[in-house]
């Protein structure tokens, strides 16, 4: 049996959850929304208020009928959830309020394979620190994403990433004395894309993600698909070429050795290129390889109309396993799309009747540190008692 303050805990939560999945509206519409007495959301809405994660907007007037009320919107600009990507080729980190507006964001180049995991774990904790002083001030976790599969916030497979394996990534990060979890980038990045954008509440979505390697987040029934031992969604390691070209993750044939980043880079420019120096910024690197197709690079060109037709090959399989609505390319498929698309969906239309599902992520390079955020802001939204009530001051 609940106690009073977990009833009063479930109805300050179900009131902020409306507030995010239907915006402002009056305490009379609150009230009917989420089937409380007015009496009892004008007491939530208070709370709300002096926990500071509530305000009261403009006047609504409903019609020629009864008195105008203040609209209540969320407000949460003093909390904020913070994301974290750890990346072959880069960290980054973003910090999104509770209202979904981004309070902060910044990347760094970085070799990760070339230094130890508390290496870059030490250069992640600064940059959140810098978001802390900044924009992000009232900080109430940060999740960390991560290319591979994880338990708890211990890495277990990351085949880009071998040495990483068994790294605690929450340990890692504890000197920052806030709430941390861990999660696969691909996972992340599905659900960003089911919480904001063109795509927030589509119930079944594949999200696939090109990195140095590719990743999959699949969202069936609105909810995340982790596995048994939540390792799940290692897509880009399905046996799905012909060819032989060994994979980081020691096996051959991999379907990321064909539509991966690193497989793209090196069938579009020879060693020494800037396209293929992982200490160069990898957007500019893509911005200049989406340059030199625009201006009729035939080698680049070619490179990505064989990615465009490999994505269709793998595509297919996901589509035929889990229908999904809609399929998100992100990562560099999403920034390159103009010349991936159409390969794709001719290989696609080829072997399911899906080509009109496959879209480009708007969040770009951001998608995993988004839903990050989001995630690291969950708690307040499960129960939002956890903000205290001197957070307003």
């Amino acid at each position: 049996m609940q106690t009073q303050g977990q009833v009063r805990s479930a109805n300050l939560a179900a009131a902020l959850a409306c507030l995010r999945d239907g915006g402002p509206r009056s305490r009379a519409r609150l009230a009917a929304d989420t089937g409380l007495t007015k009496a009892t959301v004008s007491s939530l809405v208070a709370e709300l208020v002096e926990r500071g994660l509530v305000a009261e907007g403009a006047v609504h007037r409903p019609g020629s009928v009864g008195r105008p009320g203040t609209l209540v919107e969320l407000d949460g600009r003093g909390v904020c959830g913070i994301g974290v990507e750890v990346n072959v080729d880069y960290l980054a980190v973003l910090a999104l309020d509770l209202g979904g507006a981004v309070r902060w964001e910044s990347r760094l180049a970085l070799d990760v394979p070339g230094l130890r995991p508390a290496e870059v774990l030490a250069r992640a904790v600064a940059m959140v620190s810098d978001a802390r002083a900044g924009g992000a001030a009232g900080a109430v976790g940060v999740t960390v994403a991560v290319p591979g599969g994880v338990q708890g916030s211990v890495v277990r497979t990351a085949p880009n990433l071998p040495g990483w394996v068994g790294t605690d990534v929450a340990a890692g990060l504890a000197g920052l004395g806030l709430p941390v979890t861990v999660g696969n980038d691909a996972d992340l990045s599905a659900l960003a894309e089911v919480s904001a954008g063109p795509h927030a509440g589509v119930p079944d979505l594949v999200y696939l993600t090109g990195e140095v390697g590719v990743g999959g987040g699949v969202v069936t029934g609105g909810q995340l698909l982790r596995g048994s031992t939540g390792l799940g969604g290692e897509v880009g390691h399905l046996a799905l070429t012909p060819g032989d070209a060994p994979c980081g993750c020691g096996r051959r044939g991999c379907w990321e050795t064909v539509v991966g980043l690193a497989a793209l880079l090196r069938a579009a420019a020879d060693p020494g290129d800037p396209l293929r120096d992982p200490g160069l910024d990898l957007e500019e690197r893509l911005t200049e390889l989406v340059g030199r197709a625009r201006a009729g690079d035939a080698r680049v060109l070619e490179a990505l109309a064989g990615v465009g037709t490999g994505l269709g090959v793998g595509a297919a399989v996901l589509v035929a396993l889990f229908d999904p609505a809609v399929v998100v390319l992100g990562g560099y498929f999403a920034h390159a799309g103009e010349f991936l698309l159409d390969p794709l969906r001719a290989a696609l239309a080829q072997r399911v009747e899906a080509a009109d599902r496959v879209v480009l992520s708007t969040l770009g390079f951001t998608a995993a540190v988004r839903g990050g955020a989001h995630v690291a802001l969950q708690p307040v939204f499960t129960d939002p008692t956890t903000v205290p009530l001197e957070a307003s001051a």
